[in-house]
């Protein structure tokens, strides 16, 4: 069969075109012809207007969401929102037809609220050309601020309309039992869930000739201890929570040997590792670098040192993010809310200890796999700017925890090992292999 997942973007490290990567990867194991659909030029198919960034929708998400500024009244919007739709359905019409797609799978247009014209063009063209369907939803806009509120009564109704719509030849899939529920509970809609996976069958990440320059190229000591945020820098992800962690990690007795035989003295620091992508939320990362400087905590903002994959840019090495999980001591996954959680895969597949906060998928669907990880618990507070805070007391745990990682080589390999064990059984690409025969 010859099928097209399509998105925003793809080629990039955010979860959605990570999780895309893997269908592709079990869909062409199955004897799929896989395409790709997106606004990047990555893609198979490009169509300009489904960017992630593209500036007409950013204006539209603009006048959507948080101000009608840019036209003269609803109507005018409306209509422009209207035109670009067609102008995607007629682009996005031609290509399936000479593509010969036999099956979409739309990743979060039907779900996001993000690009609205793509929404209507996607839902006109398998309405039109009766084109069988696995509608993937990662996100919903009810799930986020931005959409829960727009400034316009039409942008409403599309929001119920088309997020998602309701298609004979559309099939639903979610990622997680929350979304699950309250899919049919808002819009009366069955789905199936699929969760994230991740190929623990690949040869595991090791130092290599390519990676072995990277602690170097970063300005970090062979025996100093890294940190690894491996998220994307967005507020949800509450790196402020992983911060103040490696902050209390600090004050921790950790000079001597560590759990691999190196030794930690008083020359050595813990550094705190951000590779992701930063979505240009400048006042976020303002905060994030005061709140490290406030509490003596390095961070190394290294996002233009890595990619998807390993490469070059303008004459310079360009690092897979899997080397920064190489060169890494410890996992910090504080995020307060997640669609499912791929850094928490990727870092059981790398055989690290993680710190976790417990996010609500994180307690309804994963923890029921009994993983070994350092809990920061499941509770949290808004602080005065609006940013996130625990109780002192709840680092107390994950840091004793954290510490025993770092100093005890038996424990540590003995959780890690465990951790990958319970992931490959459960959560494999096996796993998605058999959901998706059933949903094929």
């Amino acid at each position: 069969m010859k099928i097209a997942l399509a998105h925003f973007r793809t080629g990039q490290t955010d979860g959605v075109s990570l999780e895309m990567d893997k269908w592709r990867l079990v869909l062409e194991k199955m004897g799929h012809q896989v395409v790709y659909i997106s606004g990047t030029p990555e893609a198979e198919i490009q169509i300009e207007e489904l960017f992630y960034k593209n500036e007409k929708n950013l204006k539209f998400v603009d006048n959507a969401y948080r101000c009608l500024k840019d036209y003269s009244s609803e109507a005018e919007f409306q209509a422009e929102i209207e035109a670009e739709a067609a102008q995607i359905a007629q682009k996005l019409e031609k290509e399936i037809k000479n593509a010969g797609i036999e099956l979409l799978i739309p990743n979060n247009i039907f779900s996001l609220g993000w690009n609205l014209p793509a929404a209507i063009a996607f839902k006109q063209v398998i309405e039109k050309l009766k084109l069988k369907t696995i509608a993937h939803h990662h996100d919903f806009y009810w799930e986020r601020d931005l959409y829960s509120s727009p400034v316009c009564d039409f942008v409403n109704d599309i929001l119920g309309e088309y997020f998602p719509p309701r298609l004979k030849e559309i099939e639903h899939v979610v990622i997680n039992k929350l979304a699950q529920k309250e899919l049919k509970k808002r819009k009366g809609l069955e789905a199936t869930v699929v969760p994230n996976v991740f190929d623990f069958k690949q040869p595991l990440w090791k130092s290599d000739p390519y990676n072995e320059d990277l602690r170097s190229k970063l300005g970090i000591k062979e025996d100093d201890i890294v940190v690894l945020h491996a998220t994307r820098i967005a507020e949800r992800k509450a790196v402020e929570l992983a911060i103040e962690f490696t902050a209390r990690l600090q004050q921790q007795k950790l000079q001597g040997k560590l759990y691999d035989g190196r030794e930690f003295s008083s020359e050595n620091r813990v550094v705190f590792l951000l590779p992701g992508l930063t979505e240009e939320n400048e006042n976020y990362i303002q905060f994030l670098k005061q709140q490290a400087a406030e509490s003596e905590v390095e961070i190394i903002w290294a996002n233009n040192l890595f990619a998807h994959q390993r490469s070059a840019r303008g004459g310079k090495k360009i690092y897979s993010l899997w080397d920064s999980y190489v060169i890494s001591d410890l996992i910090t996954y504080t995020s307060i809310k997640e669609g499912w959680g791929n850094q928490l895969l990727e870092a059981l597949f790398a055989k690290k200890p993680v710190v976790v906060f417990e996010y609500p998928v994180f307690k309804s669907d994963i923890k029921q796999y009994n993983l070994n990880l350092a809990s920061l618990g499941s509770e949290y507070q808004k602080r005065e700017d609006g940013y996130i805070k625990i109780a002192e007391k709840k680092f107390e745990p994950a840091l004793k925890e954290a510490l025993k990682y770092l100093k005890d080589q038996d424990y540590r390999q003995q959780t890690v090992e465990e951790n990958f064990e319970i992931a490959a059984a459960e959560l494999s690409y096996s796993r998605l292999e058999e959901l998706l025969e059933k949903l094929i």
